[in-house]
């Protein structure tokens, strides 16, 4: 099994080698694969020094599995090339999630969508992902209506300049500015760029994915995403209307049951999803689960996970190993 981790020098890609690793995914033969400034440069994996290599190498090497985390420039001009070259690419960029002709994966939701055929596939943005992945088995059980999402982003969302930005910040050093303001001490209604409607692209992904995700224009999403000064972790306020009744037992019950999903709900003991618990972990935390006392058939939940793991890199990698599993590469 030959794969090639495209972006491996990114954020994103040093954790998908991390979960490679972790998870002791088949690889025979990995190749490391970032942009011209970065070819030549050495990455251990498994103990072993591999060389970064460039796009055009990688696609004339002809991988069965090509991961990306490389942006959606990169995605859009190479990851045809690829799939040209026979290689099966799934993608952590932005590029291809709305595409009609390209599917949209959650593992534990929708893999079973998957066939042969599909050579480029989309992983979705890391706020949907922990969302939907909550929502599944309520989504199933009383169908939803309407959801009302505001996020709580950390600052490794947005990539190293951010983080650096925060770390500047907390030792009093001027540095280099990811955002148009300060993030310590603050936060920003400004995840992604501004679009026409007045919503940023953040918001319109959280309220267009999950209908994809689950086959169903029946629900409406409206979003507002903030970033925060965390390091790692992003939080999300969730207000979901369903057309059916519902008690929280039977809510608990279900959250309990999904898969990924781990119920952190007890205000007798101060228990409830945080970034910092959620740190380095592959699950989506769940908790202050209470009826929303202005509406019927309506619930406030509180979602947390790791937006470079769950939210990113593991995803992608359980889509890859999904593929290998069910034999589709």
């Amino acid at each position: 099994m030959k794969v090639a981790v495209v972006g491996a020098t990114g954020m994103v890609g040093e954790v998908m080698l991390k979960v490679l690793e972790e998870r002791n995914f088949p690889v025979t033969e990995l190749l490391l694969v970032a942009s011209e400034r970065s070819v030549g440069k050495k990455i251990a994996f498994k103990g072993e020094e591999l060389t970064v290599i460039g796009l055009a190498d990688a696609v004339a090497a002809k991988p069965q599995i090509a991961i990306f985390s490389a942006g959606g420039d990169t995605s859009l001009e190479w990851a045809p090339k690829f799939a040209e070259a026979g290689t099966t690419v799934v993608d952590n960029s932005s590029a291809w999630r709305m595409d009609p002709s390209k599917k949209l994966i959650v593992p534990e939701i929708n893999a079973d969508e998957l066939t042969k055929d599909d050579k480029i596939i989309a992983n979705p943005n890391c706020s949907t992902i922990q969302m939907v992945l909550a929502l599944s088995k309520l989504h199933e059980a009383y169908k939803m209506k309407r959801i009302v999402v505001s996020t709580y982003q950390s600052v490794s969302g947005t990539g190293v300049k951010a983080v650096q930005q925060l770390e500047n910040e907390i030792a009093g050093v001027e540095g280099e500015m990811a955002y148009p303001y300060p993030i310590g001490r603050n936060a920003l209604p400004h995840c992604d760029v501004f679009m026409e409607n007045g919503y940023t692209k953040e918001e319109m992904k959280l309220a267009k994915e999950p209908q994809k995700i689950f086959s169903d224009s029946s629900f409406a999403v409206t979003a507002t995403a903030v970033r925060i000064p965390t390091a790692g972790g992003h939080s999300e306020s969730v207000n979901v209307q369903f057309e059916n009744n519902f008690t929280l037992a039977e809510v608990r019950q279900l959250i309990t049951e999904t898969p990924g999903v781990v119920l952190q709900d007890n205000t007798a003991t101060n228990t409830y999803p945080m970034p910092i618990l959620a740190h380095d972990k592959d699950e989506v935390f769940v908790g202050r689960l209470r009826r929303d006392e202005s509406q019927p058939n309506t619930l406030n939940m509180w979602i947390v996970a790791d937006n470079l793991r769950k939210g990113a890199a593991t995803n992608t990698i359980q889509i890859a190993e999904y593929l290998v599993e069910n034999n589709l590469v």
